[in-house]
C-alpha cells in the first residue's frame, strides 16, 4: 500500500510538471470579495478546502470559499491563508510543508525504527508525505491529476491536502 501511495504521488507530481497551461480563472487577487468560512461547505454553492495532518497529531481544518466561480487550487489555498512549500529539486508541483508542518526539526519515525527530519530537498518517503485530493460534487475523494497551480475547481468541489503517516490515513476521510 505504501509502494502504491508513493507511486500514486509521485504520478502526481509528474503530472503537474507535465500538465498545459489551465484554462483562465479566477485567482485570489480576482475574487477579493469572496467569503470564507470556518468549515466545510454544506451545499454545492461554494468549494471546500481542508487540511489534515492529524497523522502528526495537529488538528484538521476545514473552510468554504462561497463562490460561484471556478479557482485554481493553488488560489483556493491563498483565500484561506493555507501555505505550501515546496522541494528544490521539484519546486511548488511537490508539496513538502503545509502551514510550516512538518518542521525540519520534527522527527518523524520512519516504519523501520530511524528518525526522518523532512528538509524539502526531493520527493518525501514514501511513508511520510503530503498528497492533493480532488471530490467532485456528490462525488468521491480521488489522487488530485494535476498540481495545485493548475488543478482547478467548481463550486461544489472539494480539495484536500492530506499528510499520511506510514500508510494512514490512506484517503481523506470527510
Amino acid at each position: 500500500m505504501a509502494a502504491a501511495a508513493a507511486s500514486a504521488a509521485l504520478l502526481f507530481a509528474l503530472a503537474a510538471c507535465s500538465s498545459g497551461a489551465p484554462e483562465a480563472a479566477p485567482t485570489a487577487s480576482d475574487t477579493q470579495a469572496v467569503q470564507v468560512s470556518d468549515e466545510a461547505c454544506a451545499d454545492d454553492s461554494g468549494i471546500t478546502v481542508v487540511v489534515d495532518a492529524s497523522a502528526l497529531g495537529e488538528d484538521g481544518k476545514a473552510w468554504c470559499i462561497a463562490t460561484d466561480e471556478a479557482l485554481v487550487a493553488a488560489d483556493a489555498f491563498t483565500l484561506v491563508n493555507v501555505t505550501t512549500e515546496g522541494t528544490e529539486q521539484y519546486g511548488d508541483q511537490v508539496v513538502c510543508r503545509v502551514n510550516g508542518v512538518p518542521a525540519e526539526d520534527q522527527a518523524i519515525t520512519a516504519p523501520d525504527g530511524p528518525e526522518y527530519f523532512e528538509t524539502c530537498k526531493t520527493m518525501a518517503p514514501e511513508y511520510a508525505y503530503w498528497s492533493l485530493w480532488v471530490k467532485p460534487a456528490g462525488g468521491e475523494w480521488d489522487y488530485a491529476q494535476e498540481g495545485a497551480s493548475t488543478q482547478k475547481l467548481e463550486p461544489g468541489e472539494a480539495v484536500e491536502l492530506l499528510f499520511t503517516l506510514n500508510g494512514e490515513p490512506a484517503a481523506p476521510t470527510s
